[in-house]
C-alpha cells in the first residue's frame, strides 16, 4: 500500500470515499436485481406449467 500512504491524508479520504460509494452502488444493484428474480418466481405457478407441458406431451 505504498501508494495509499504517499497520498496525502485529504487524498486518502477522497479514495475511501469514492470507494465506498462504489461499493455502495453494486450491493444496491445486485440487491435490485435478486429483488426481480424473487418477484418473478413469485408469479409462477408449479401446478399450471406441469399441467401446461402434459398437455403438450400428450398432444
Amino acid at each position: 500500500m505504498k501508494f495509499f500512504d504517499s497520498l496525502s491524508n485529504t487524498s486518502q479520504i477522497f479514495v475511501v470515499f469514492i470507494g465506498l460509494a462504489i461499493l455502495f452502488l453494486l450491493v444496491f444493484a445486485n440487491n435490485k436485481r435478486n429483488k426481480n428474480k424473487l418477484y418473478r418466481r413469485k408469479r409462477r405457478n408449479f401446478k399450471d406449467n406441469y399441467e401446461a407441458k402434459r398437455k403438450e406431451k400428450e398432444e
